[in-house]
């Protein structure tokens, strides 16, 4: 045992000279109760093992969330890419219809479109609606704003490209014409 040195002397009131040690808090001094040591110690591990599995628990909640996601969106890259190659087709479709709706060539492709056509629903895929509807930025991107007096302002007038979405994602807004009201006089 070490001697109190003598400035600690001095400043210790003279009964705790004698014993430095009484000078320690009371807490420090008793030694904890071995079970309740114990006990302690199973309240913390308890603790930690009920965090853990509430962790676990959480992160495979997450990773099935994660996969199913997964599945769902998977061929969205295969839907974007595809979608002005469907772009194209209407265009000549559009084109075989102007020059005649009687003839093969027609006729097969409206067979192929509707075969595109019902791909896509299956798929997932739902056509904007935009035509008449009043502009919204989070499905519409605008190309242009005209006059016109059967519409209001800020009503779609013309679809210059369709848009999609796979269930709730947007995956191309639909290109459209706003109308800006009436033209001025």
């Amino acid at each position: 045992m070490t001697e109190p040195s003598p400035e600690t002397t001095q400043q210790l009131p003279p009964e705790d000279v004698a014993n430095p040690e009484a000078s320690a808090p009371a807490e420090e001094a008793a030694p904890l109760d071995p079970i309740a040591a114990l006990t302690q110690e199973v309240d913390r591990w308890k603790d930690l093992a009920y965090r853990s599995q509430a962790e676990l628990d959480n992160f495979r909640k997450r990773s099935a969330r994660e996969a199913q996601e997964t599945r769902a969106y998977a061929n969205a890259d295969l839907l974007r890419a595809l979608f002005p190659i469907i772009d194209n087709f209407d265009m000549g479709l559009e084109a075989a219809r102007v020059e005649s709706e009687k003839s093969m060539i027609f006729m097969g492709m409206s067979m192929v479109n509707r075969q595109i056509q019902d791909f896509l629903r299956d798929s997932g895929v739902q056509e904007i609606e935009a035509q008449g509807k009043a502009f919204d930025p989070n499905v519409h991107e605008a190309v242009a704003q005209e006059a016109n007096a059967e519409e209001a302002e800020g009503t779609v007038i013309r679809v210059t490209r369709r848009g999609y979405k796979l269930k709730d994602r947007m995956l191309r807004p639909a290109s459209v014409i706003v109308s800006s009201g009436p033209a001025a006089a």
